[in-house]
């Protein structure tokens, strides 16, 4: 195994309960290495089109809604204008936000299957390759279909917990628990690709994340404060693959032989 290459980036104190959020920073780092640059470039691009497609279009739709409210207004509510607009205007934000979120992790799913196996090449590219080392084009094909397992559990506690924020004295508790589940999507979503790569089924990857919890809400935390910072959320997804990747083969080794998809 390529130790020098493992290590570099890193605190030599591995065990560290919150060194989770330094192998996203060292993710952030890995994304010039020769190697990797076209597994980051090509989603990137991708959904950088989408992205500016979806702004032009939903501005378009804006500008449209915009003039029909006004129509349907009565000249002594016109006030009124000047209140939904900005609500229309962070709706759309939020929107266009999570759809991109969404609609970006399904076209990037394949390129992140390969991006993580890649990033295990180098670090140990004399030992044992991930069983699916090579994936075939169809399960290139069929991994964007993974994501919607992942979407159909983060629906399942998604929505008690924003049932939560309406109950009185209790959501006051539902931001640190909306930022917790945040934490923990994230950091679920970033490992099934190296984990998915060894044919871990998405249950175990859940067992085995809550096994190393603290380096896994570390892992979660960095990668969604990095989400919050413009331009730079765009290099988040691949930093995040890679940063999953060292820390998989860095801090559970053990799982290499592990629970296997069936």
């Amino acid at each position: 195994m390529n130790t020098r290459l493992l290590n570099e980036g890193f605190n030599p104190m591995s065990s560290s309960p919150i060194n989770g959020a330094s192998y996203v920073l060292t993710g952030l780092r890995w994304l010039p290495k020769s190697g990797l640059r076209g597994f980051v470039a090509a989603p990137l691009l991708i959904n950088t089109l989408l992205f500016g497609a979806g702004i032009w279009w939903s501005t378009g739709q804006f500008e449209r809604l915009d003039q029909t409210v006004t129509g349907w207004l009565p000249d002594w509510l016109g006030w009124l204008h000047w209140l939904l607009w900005p609500l229309f205007v962070l709706t759309a934000l939020v929107v266009v936000f999570y759809t991109f979120s969404v609609v970006a992790n399904v076209i990037a799913a394949p390129f992140n299957g390969l991006l993580a196996e890649r990033v295990e090449k180098m670090i140990n590219p004399a030992g044992a390759t991930p069983p699916t080392a090579g994936l075939s084009w169809k399960e290139l094909l069929l991994s964007p279909l993974g994501e919607l397992n992942k979407l159909l559990y983060f629906i399942g506690w998604a929505i008690p917990l924003l049932v939560l924020s309406f109950v009185p004295v209790v959501n006051v508790a539902a931001p640190v628990l909306w930022a917790l589940f945040s934490a923990w999507m994230l950091a679920l979503e970033y490992a099934d690709y190296p984990l998915g790569n060894r044919s871990v089924s998405f249950r175990d990857q859940r067992r085995l994340l809550r096994k190393h919890w603290p380096q896994t809400l570390s892992f979660g935390g960095m990668t969604l404060l990095l989400t919050l910072i413009p331009v730079l959320n765009f290099l988040v997804m691949p930093a995040a693959v890679i940063g999953a990747t060292l820390m998989w083969v860095r801090e559970a080794p053990e799982q290499e032989d592990g629970n296997r998809r069936p």
